[in-house]
């Protein structure tokens, strides 16, 4: 059925089997979201290390021994192979409706402030009790400058920011105001609970330093854990697909684009459901993890979802689970905060980073799993599997981690949650559907040219032109099955799947199909035995 559109643009959407060089988007900048010690919690940024998050999120996070898992799920992602993340970052908000007794605190959106040298006052950046052990020092700068330096300092009096030469003149290019507010990711003049008032200039410090005057960050109440009816508030899995749903899941409204999501440890199955869902409309992956407690039996029979037991059988497994694949069981590594013990941590963080790798490596289009899909930073698992448990845990659109005594511990599975056996999904494999959704995506962004040209056969010979170069450059790369192009991919842009009705509507239908590798799940291995022949 033809696409009605909403707006002027490309259209892109998933058909079954079915002079401009387009280039292809990235496929493994991963998003994730959680609860973090510190961190902004109005929009998802992106960083590109682990020492990236560590200074804008403040590393791992824990409280009575209950870890933050998103910290750790970061941690494991750059391990394994991820180069670049989005994190939205949840924290405790009075305005979204709590249950139970909120902390005694103010909302974490409202940092409380401290005067600084009784001339100005500064605030924490971000919500959270880090703010807590954050001080400044202000000193005149030496010399014949007229300026004056102000320093920030960690809790243990380290030195984390030197800004100097500055000035409480408006129109200085020093002006204060205008450095720290553009320049600190710890202190700003921003008061979080007026973020939209004018700032007045500030006095200028006296020339008599003021050593370690503390900040109070606003306290954003104990960990926010998968699970807990507060983080499923928070998370707003059920509103992200509104554009106005600046929070939780909804930040993640403000990127240009990512191609895997994680919230580690969740697996709340309403929640799941509404995550494949925004993935299917993000174009998308949602890297699954299974309940820590979940049995084999849960799993046999289909339950994947909530808790210990699991959830309504299949619930998982419906319209939107092309998108998304399951991963158990859980993975033991050592805790940093808990003198490296091993500790049980969810799958996604640990895969998500092998997808990254394996698309590095070798391509989109190739199975993020097997001997090579090692989990770096992997202590153990939660349990040992049989091979006959991983192939009827296959046929039910389980993916397995699972030990090698050679290799350590590996992925091994596949599946979307739409490849159970039973299913008969032609988006049965993780690497054709994310191979699909590259494809999809690239094609959106790189037909954009098209918009309000003349519609007709010049302009459908010139599409046809350069969809088909990529498509090409794919088949080269070993992206498709078949020998040669007509064997590998098909490119449709004509009269044929254009009618005078879709030109009237403005709209130009592109089809485009491919013929996918599939992997190898099972190897099978037959032994034939010569018999002796008889000597005469």
């Amino acid at each position: 059925m033809p696409v009605k559109p909403s707006h002027p643009g490309a259209i892109g959407g998933g058909l079954p089997a079915g002079a401009h060089p387009i280039a292809g988007v990235a496929t493994s900048i991963a998003a994730f979201v959680g609860w973090a010690k510190k961190g902004p919690t109005d929009k998802a940024l992106l960083v590109g290390s682990w020492m990236d998050f560590q200074t804008q999120y403040g590393g791992l996070g824990s409280s009575n021994g209950l870890p933050s898992y998103l910290g750790y799920a970061v941690s494991q992602f750059f391990g394994n192979g991820g180069q670049q993340a989005y994190v939205a970052r949840i924290a405790w908000d009075g305005s979204l409706g709590w249950t139970g007794s909120p902390p005694a605190a103010k909302p974490a959106r409202a940092a409380s402030a401290a005067a600084v040298g009784g001339a100005f006052t500064l605030y924490a950046t971000s919500p959270g009790s880090w703010g807590n052990n954050i001080a400044v020092k202000v000193s005149a700068d030496p010399g014949p400058s007229t300026g004056f330096a102000l320093q920030v300092l960690g809790g243990g009096g380290e030195l984390l920011e030197d800004f100097a030469c500055l000035s409480v003149s408006p129109a200085d290019p020093r002006y204060v105001v205008t450095v720290i507010n553009g320049g600190s990711q710890n202190v700003t003049f921003a008061n979080p609970a007026q973020p939209n008032a004018a700032i007045p200039p500030p006095a200028r410090p006296s020339s008599t330093p003021a050593s370690g005057v503390k900040l109070a960050g606003g306290l954003d109440g104990p960990i926010l854990a998968p699970g807990d009816a507060n983080f499923e508030t928070a998370l707003g899995a059920g509103n992200a697909a509104a554009s106005n749903s600046l929070y939780g899941v909804g930040l993640l409204n403000l990127v240009e684009s990512f191609n895997l999501l994680c919230v580690p440890g969740e697996t709340d199955e309403t929640t799941i459901q509404q995550l494949q869902q925004y993935c299917v409309r993000k174009r998308a992956f949602l890297i699954v993890d299974c309940p820590q407690a979940i049995t084999r039996d849960s799993l046999y029979s289909g339950r994947l979802g909530t808790g210990p037991g699991g959830g309504t059988p299949g619930g998982l497994t419906g319209e939107n689970s092309r998108n998304s694949a399951y991963y158990y069981p859980w993975v033991l590594a050592p805790d940093p905060l808990a003198a490296n013990r091993p500790a049980l941590f969810p799958p996604s963080g640990f895969v998500a980073g092998i997808y990254a790798s394996t698309d590095s490596n070798q391509g989109v289009w190739k199975a993020p799993a097997g001997t090579a899909a090692r989990l770096a930073g992997a202590a153990g698992l939660q349990t040992d599997l049989t091979d006959l448990e991983l192939g009827d845990l296959a046929g039910r659109a389980v993916n397995c981690l699972r030990q090698f005594e050679a290799l350590g511990e590996v992925v091994w599975g596949a599946r979307t949650l739409a490849g159970g056996d039973q299913a008969s999904s032609q988006w049965k494999y993780v690497p054709i559907r994310r191979l699909a959704l590259f494809i999809e995506s690239s094609l959106y962004a790189g037909t954009k040219w098209v918009v309000f040209e003349p519609n007709g056969d010049a302009l459908w010979s010139r599409i046809r032109s350069t969809v088909a170069s990529f498509m090409q450059g794919l088949f080269l790369q070993g992206a498709f099955q078949g020998t040669t192009p007509q064997e590998a991919y098909f490119v449709r842009c004509d009269s044929g799947n254009n009618t005078q009705a879709d030109i009237d509507q403005g709209i130009v239908n592109i089809l485009v199909g491919f013929a996918p590798l599939y992997p190898a799940e099972f190897v099978v291995i037959q032994i034939a035995q010569m018999v002796a022949q008889s000597q005469s």
